[in-house]
């Protein structure tokens, strides 16, 4: 089973849901090139194929066929990437919270050039880093994703905010960052033996549950469970919930 964690993050996203999915299945956690404290690859591989294209390598360096993958947000993207260029042919993606549309709303439409407008800033990361740190700050974030997460979920997020090149690579990551073409090409999952199942929590305020239901209409066979009363991050709220879920999922296959 893969894990792959949302922009921002870094495998302590998984640090509670992790140990319960290893008592039934081999699990494997990487960072998303670039984040948390792995190298920073150039721009290309910050894109949706390129972060796909790297973590292939990776599996295929390990030797490792994942059956399940398991995305977070933007990892749930990446997940779909993986399988559609041909790098893994899992039996099921579990989509927790996937960011699977161009961000919306009124200000949708500057979003990727803002970030590609600070990538060029090479003091961007820093800035950003220094105030994404300070405490006010970092609390008003994670309140933004409609999640309550402890004290240790919070100091693991204040250690990522205060390091430069993490918060440059994701300013680089969300420059290069093109979810136009993929919701069109995820019906394709389903011709490639590989189920969809789609996670959306009641109260993300980051990804409108919405978005899951009306993902499935468009992708055959696809699955949605909503997970009532948390946020974005309800895997790190509630893991044995989410971890429950998981297990109920596959074996319903």
């Amino acid at each position: 089973m893969l894990l792959l964690h949302g922009t921002g993050a870094s495998t302590h996203s998984f640090a509670g849901l992790a140990p319960l999915l290893a008592r039934h299945h081999g699990v494997l956690v990487p960072d998303l090139p670039g984040h948390a404290f792995t190298q920073r690859p150039r721009a290309e591989g910050l894109s949706l194929p390129g972060m796909a294209a790297r973590l292939g390598a990776l599996l295929a360096q390990l030797g490792v066929a994942p059956a399940v993958i398991v995305g977070h947000s933007a990892g749930a993207a990446v997940a779909a990437r993986l399988v559609l260029d041909g790098h893994a042919r899992p039996q099921a993606i579990v989509s927790l919270n996937g960011a699977w549309y161009p961000p919306g709303g009124a200000g949708g439409w500057w979003y990727a050039p803002m970030a590609r407008l600070l990538a060029l800033n090479p003091l961007a990361p820093a800035l950003f880093s220094w105030h994404a740190a300070r405490p006010a700050t970092l609390q008003r974030l994670l309140r933004g994703t409609g999640s309550a997460i402890g004290p240790e979920g919070q100091a693991h997020y204040a250690r990522l905010a205060a390091d430069a090149g993490h918060v440059g690579a994701v300013i680089a990551m969300m420059a290069a960052w093109d979810l136009s073409a993929l919701p069109a090409a995820l019906p394709r999952l389903a011709g490639q033996g590989t189920a969809l199942h789609l996670v959306a929590a009641e109260r993300d305020a980051a990804v409108p549950p919405a978005q899951a239901q009306q993902l499935a209409g468009r992708v055959p066979g696809a699955t949605v469970q909503l997970l009532p009363r948390l946020g974005h991050l309800a895997h790190e709220e509630q893991p044995a919930i989410v971890a429950e879920l998981i297990e109920r999922l596959l074996a319903a296959r």
